[in-house]
């Protein structure tokens, strides 16, 4: 019988998102598991490309205690199309639940390494219309911006998620 994880995916002012995911590791301070994209309203395109549709699957990173994730994006037939990131104001577990708060601001990597930060324009909404405090808003574009630097350097998404692939899950 597959293990689940307890995901519960919090995005500002009162958006909840709860599911159970398939638990592919537990490595305490990080969490693998795997899931399907439902319920998105239309496919998300990056830079003109489809990169995100309902029925894709994703392998995500919870990184316990650090204010991003990352999703390992693969089509339905299994192809890599990038990492999308989250940046968030916390990831907590306890047991077997995780919690997030979404701050709206995402980056897609592509497979080519090519990056580019998502939704701006949420999150300065957010703040216009009162949702968000201005300390919000500049964290999250501090953590937004250090991982840009990361990527450029190379050094962004960790290790650990080139250590597992969708191959050999299903």
């Amino acid at each position: 019988m597959k293990k689940l994880v307890h995901l519960i995916y919090r995005r500002i002012p009162n958006r909840v998102l709860e599911r159970d995911d398939e638990l592919i590791a537990d490595l305490d301070e990080v969490v693998v598991a795997k899931a399907k994209f439902e319920g998105m309203l239309a496919p998300l395109k990056v830079n003109g490309i489809e990169v995100i549709r309902n029925g894709y699957t994703m392998l995500y990173f919870a990184f316990i205690g650090k204010n991003y994730d990352v999703l390992k994006v693969y089509d339905k037939n299994g192809h890599f199309k990038g990492f999308y990131i989250d940046i968030l104001a916390y990831t907590r577990r306890e047991g077997n639940t995780l919690e997030m708060l979404d701050l709206f601001l995402d980056i897609f990597i592509f497979p080519s390494g090519e990056a580019f930060l998502l939704d701006e324009d949420e999150l300065e909404m957010a703040l216009n219309y009162g949702v968000i405090d201005r300390e919000t808003f500049d964290f999250a574009y501090t953590i937004a911006r250090e991982i840009m630097g990361k990527i450029e350097k190379r050094e962004f998404p960790p290790e650990i998620v080139w250590e597992y692939e969708l191959e050999g899950l299903e």
